[in-house]
């Protein structure tokens, strides 16, 4: 059939020559093979009947290259019908990555989904374009400046193409020079230490601190900033920053242009405002004080305890702003904190979620947030911290979103992730100090999810033979008493222990209380009954011996213990803040036919560092005698050193005083330890390990009076702790620092089921 007529429109240009307009009866298009009729229909914006002109010609042609399907289009009229001439754009049959290391090809490929660069989709020129100058601008970031992107399409048959981009990353950019010009009050080297860039090392193989990086340079200048504001400098500038590459992309000079300005100092702090808190207390909050130089950190920690303090007044959304007046004449600074508490916030709901075991009222009698009351940031994050230490759950979170439609109504919303709180247990093992073990337990520290707990035991292993049950109920009254009791049977064979030769057979039975004083002091009393005899060999200390023949083999013992603790950390299990103190008071006593005390006071404190480090430092006091007709503490009540769970390094219980070749053990003990806790390389997001660097210090002596400092001895070393599913295992290896003659050291350690204190 003869053309009537044909028009060529590219992109919005007029067509070449006019044309005469005409109504459309029928439309055709031809060209197509993937893409449907139906839908260039669908994008098309002229219908049957229409009048097509040149306005409409070019709005047509406009729209279905818009569309992205097509590299051509053409109209053309024949007779009154108007043909749609298209070609296709070719589909993407694979897209292939190679010479990534820096980011995953996961992410690559998904980045290059989310513009349409995927998998039979229809290949755009203009977004493969856009993904290279983005890839650059991801590497430069990262420093790698050197990078060369190149993009291959290869058409395939049936108008399809294979996309093929190779990425040479090359390397990062190292830094040859930092220089800091216009200081004058601090040296150049002091301003460089706040850096985290370092110019190359011998140390820098291990690290990446001497590669260029945009972001690390952004920080770094803050930093700066930071330091200079910190120490009175309110006008201190950064003037420019100039980065320089060499030609071969590799190395990077860093210019800093700064301007110092003079030091400022505080000349009065006020408060103004809605105080709905006394002026008196708020002012306890503030941290600067007229007279001392100007800092922003400290006007910043003042601001927020402050936001913190009307936070738990029910002021969510308090607003607490600090004004410099500044007086150049005088360099001083008169600051304001002008405080608008807004509205007081309500709780209207507390929602429990993920708690599939563990009832709602096992939850909610650990908040101090009360639904009805108003909101308190200290209540909520108290309330998260107490279900942590439960140890039922992995992990609490808590959200507080406003209700729809109010100002001053939220809901708190409790999430947990359960974790096993029971272990069934039986098996066959060895362990340092205690030979060979053959043990079955069942403990469960949520039996029904009433977070009441029991255990039960049978262990028999070279050292011990035991046999116990014990249950504890911590909410025995609606007030927080608890109550519990225990039963059990014990032989215990001293030698395998490394202390001198004899056995001994105690059963028992033992009731506790436990109150609550504070919200961080509890109280535990206990009564408990042991019938103790012991079974000695000829190779029993003549000191043993003596006390057997005084005393008897056989004794009944009737204890009453007192314990005093007060608990700030914020998990039972791996802490990295707040503290703990124990003091524990017991008394042997009549009806019993042995008279002895012991006292024994416990102190740890978790102290935050930057990033993940955290510093433990943990000590330990003990003491005991005999009063009454006992003339000593009993030989198997003595304290002993040494092992896994207090000086490190040398063999378990080996320290101190000694009798006919063995340790004897002391009524007096000393422990201390520190330890810096570290990320764990490669698995800093595992929750279950925790690596330490350690200092430990500690002996065992007779008698108080017997103390010497020279006696104390030193290691230091490194633990890993694994809290498996069944139980926490540590590993330890430590040297010791000033071992004596007569020492039995084992710098290799490890101990199954216990955290320490």
């Amino acid at each position: 059939m003869a053309l009537v007529a044909g028009i060529l429109l590219a992109g919005l240009a007029a067509p070449a020559r006019a044309f005469e307009p005409f109504t459309v009866q029928e439309i055709r298009v031809q060209g197509l093979e993937r893409i449907s009729l139906g839908t260039v229909f669908n994008y098309l914006p002229l219908e049957r009947g229409d009048v097509l002109n040149e306005r409409r010609a070019a709005a047509i042609i406009r729209t279905l290259f818009k569309t992205g399907f097509f590299d051509d289009v053409r109209l053309e009229r024949e007779n009154e019908a108007l043909l749609i001439v298209v070609r296709e754009r070719p589909a993407i049959a694979e897209i292939s990555i190679s010479g990534n290391e820096e980011l995953e090809t996961d992410q690559l490929l998904e980045a290059l989904k989310s513009i349409g660069l995927d998998e039979g989709r229809v290949f755009d020129r203009s977004a493969l374009d856009k993904i290279e100058k983005e890839l650059e601008r991801q590497y430069f970031a990262r420093g790698k400046y050197g990078v060369r992107i190149t993009s291959t399409i290869t058409l395939l048959e049936d108008r399809r193409v294979k996309l093929a981009i190779d990425i040479y990353e090359g390397e990062v950019a190292r830094i040859r020079r930092i220089s800091i010009v216009g200081n004058r009050v601090f040296d150049e080297q002091t301003l460089l230490d706040q850096f985290q860039l370092r110019l190359p090392t011998v140390l820098s193989f291990f690290g990446d601190r001497d590669q260029y990086s945009r972001q690390k340079l952004a920080g770094d200048l803050e930093s700066l900033r930071s330091y200079y504001l910190d120490r009175g400098y309110i006008h201190f500038n950064i003037e420019s920053t100039q980065v320089t590459i060499t030609p071969d992309r590799r190395d990077v000079y860093i210019t800093i242009n700064v301007s110092e300005g003079e030091k400022y100092h505080i000349e009065a702090v006020r408060l103004a405002g809605d105080l709905v808190v006394e002026e008196a207390e708020l002012r306890t909050l503030i941290k600067i004080a007229p007279g001392e130089v100007f800092s922003r950190r400290l006007v910043t920690e003042s601001s927020n305890a402050i936001s913190e303090r009307l936070g738990e007044e029910g002021f969510a959304f308090a607003n607490v702003n600090p004004v410099p007046d500044i007086d150049e004449a005088t360099r001083t600074v008169t600051l304001t904190f002008f405080v608008d508490p807004g509205k007081r916030v309500y709780v209207r709901r507390i929602h429990i979620s993920g708690n599939a075991r563990t009832r709602d009222s096992v939850i909610r009698r650990e908040l101090r947030q009360m639904e009805g009351g108003w909101i308190s940031t200290a209540r909520i994050n108290r309330s998260r911290v107490r279900l942590q230490r439960l140890g039922f759950f992995d992990e609490v979170n808590v959200e507080t979103p406003l209700v729809p439609g109010s100002e001053d109504l939220m809901d708190v919303n409790f999430s947990v992730s359960e974790r096993s709180s029971g272990t069934l247990m039986a098996g066959l093992g060895y362990s340092q100090g205690q030979g060979l073990l053959i043990n079955a337990s069942i403990s469960q520290n949520n039996v029904f999810g009433t977070g009441a707990r029991v255990s039960a035991t049978v262990n028999n292993s070279s050292v011990n033979k035991i046999y116990s049950f014990s249950y504890t109920n911590p909410y025995y009254t609606i007030d927080g008493i608890s109550r519990g009791f225990r039963l059990f049977n014990r032989s215990t064979n001293a030698r395998q222990a490394n202390i001198a030769a004899y056995t001994s057979d105690i059963y028992g039975a033992g009731v506790n209380f436990g109150f609550p004083l504070s919200e961080f002091n509890r109280a535990r009393l206990a009564l408990d009954y042991e019938n103790t005899r012991l079974n000695t060999s000829t190779a029993t200390p003549t000191s043993y011996l003596a006390f057997i023949g005084d005393n008897g083999d056989e004794f009944d013992i009737v204890r009453l213990s007192l314990t005093w603790s007060h608990d700030t950390r914020n998990r039972a299990i791996f802490a990295d803040r707040g503290g703990r103190r124990v003091f524990t008071a017991s008394l042997a006593m009549p009806p019993g036919n042995l008279e002895y005390y012991k006292l024994r006071y416990r102190e740890s404190h978790f102290f935050p560092l930057a990033g993940d480090y955290t510093f433990l430092l943990k000590g330990e006091v003990a003491t005991g005698d005999g009063y009454g007709d006992t003339t000593e503490l009993p030989f198997w009540e003595r304290y002993y050193t040494g092992g896994a769970n207090s000086v490190r390094g040398f063999r378990a219980n080996r320290l101190g005083p000694r009798e006919e070749g063995v340790p004897r053990g002391g009524s007096f003990k000393v422990v201390g330890n520190a330890e810096l806790i570290l990320p764990v390389p490669f698995a800093s997001d595992n929750k279950s390990l925790r690596l330490s660097a350690f200092f430990d210090i500690g002996n065992v002596y007779t008698r108080r009076k017997d103390f010497s400092a020279d006696e104390l001895r030193y290691s230091a070393g490194l633990s890993i702790m694994w809290l498996t599913p069944m139980a926490p295992l540590t590993f330890s290896y430590a040297w010791p620092l000033n071992e004596e003659p007569g020492d039995d050291v084992e710098r290799f350690q490890f101990t199954l089921g216990t955290f320490g204190f």
